[in-house]
């Protein structure tokens, strides 16, 4: 009941609203909210944000300057926009040898391509080219599609562990799983360091750790595809990942057809009759960001799928 409501600490985990290449200052911030304090910083376009139950700023402080510096080190090697990534590199043709966690990216990247039966493929972000989510109606003609969809396939690409080459003119993506590594990695890294109960908020991704000293959970709330910055669903978390997919921010609007983000690498094209939202809790971000983006992309069997896979999920239809 809403008497309940103070004892939790609320998160909005929607995907937030991208402006990619623009570079926000790496500077962080913390404030005090009752028992809790909130360090907040940017990365991966996103706002980001560390929720530890303590009184003790310094702490809060050095934790948020702990998780920050984790994800920036993953935004700087990761991301296809830093010309000096080790993405970058790669996605220049030349024969790349990686080192372990890249190694270690590319091996999930691939296990998830054949588990999905390729529909979860690192070289799809090509697509970024053509098609535009800014809320317009401007959708690309067939013929630009098909010209794309020749540089699709990641079984085109030669990955041979530390080894990879990719045909000239083709370019892997990670940013479907770095943001929901970064949050497995800050969890990781701050129980390493850290006592006491805290969450992990990385542009709606989320995980939590420890139980609070009143013994709640955490309350999380699931963005309202309709009515942006207000919770369509609150959900109880004691400890494991969120993660959600969908098309609140980024979609093209057509002919009263809503085209979300997530793009099938097969056809070219998002699902058009996929779930509003999909939110999926597991053990790990990772996992439960790969699950939803899955869901997505399975349409109208999103809940089918996902009751295949026995996770704990919700789906948003409007």
């Amino acid at each position: 009941g809403s008497r309940n409501t103070p004892n939790f600490s609320f998160v909005l985990s929607a995907k937030p609203r991208k402006s990619q290449r623009a570079v926000p200052s790496r500077t962080i911030s913390v404030e005090r909210r009752g028992d809790f304090h909130h360090g907040h910083f940017s990365a991966m376009a996103s706002p980001c944000e560390i929720i530890v139950e303590t009184g003790d700023e310094t702490m809060a402080r050095r934790m948020t300057e702990t998780a920050s510096a984790e994800v920036w080190r993953i935004e700087d090697k990761f991301s296809r926009y830093n010309p000096a990534s080790i993405v970058s590199r790669i996605n220049s043709g030349q024969t790349v040898t990686v080192d372990e966690e890249t190694g270690m990216m590319l091996d999930f990247a691939s296990h998830c391509y054949a588990l999905s039966g390729g529909l979860f493929d690192v070289t799809s972000g090509i697509f970024r080219k053509i098609w535009k989510f800014d809320g317009s109606g401007r959708i690309p003609t067939e013929r630009k599609i098909k010209s794309l969809l020749k540089m699709v396939g990641w079984e085109k690409v030669s990955w041979a562990k530390p080894t990879i080459t990719l045909p000239l003119g083709m370019e892997i993506d990670l940013g479907g799983i770095g943001k929901e590594y970064a949050v497995d990695r800050v969890l990781l890294t701050l129980k390493q360091e850290f006592i006491g109960a805290f969450l992990v908020n990385l542009g709606g991704d989320v995980a939590a750790h420890g139980k609070r000293k009143d013994g709640q959970p955490w309350a999380v709330g699931i963005e309202n595809p309709s009515s942006a910055g207000s919770a369509k669903i609150v959900l109880p978390l004691i400890s494991g990942a969120l993660a959600t997919s969908g098309d609140c921010f980024r979609y093209v609007l057509r002919n009263g057809i809503r085209y979300g983000h997530i793009i099938n690498p097969k056809t070219g094209w998002p699902e058009k009759n996929a779930p509003r939202s999909v939110t999926v809790m597991d053990d790990t971000c990772t996992n439960a960001g790969i699950l939803a983006t899955l869901a997505m992309l399975h349409g109208k069997d999103a809940e089918n799928f996902l009751a295949s896979e026995n996770v704990r999920y919700w789906a948003v239809r409007e």
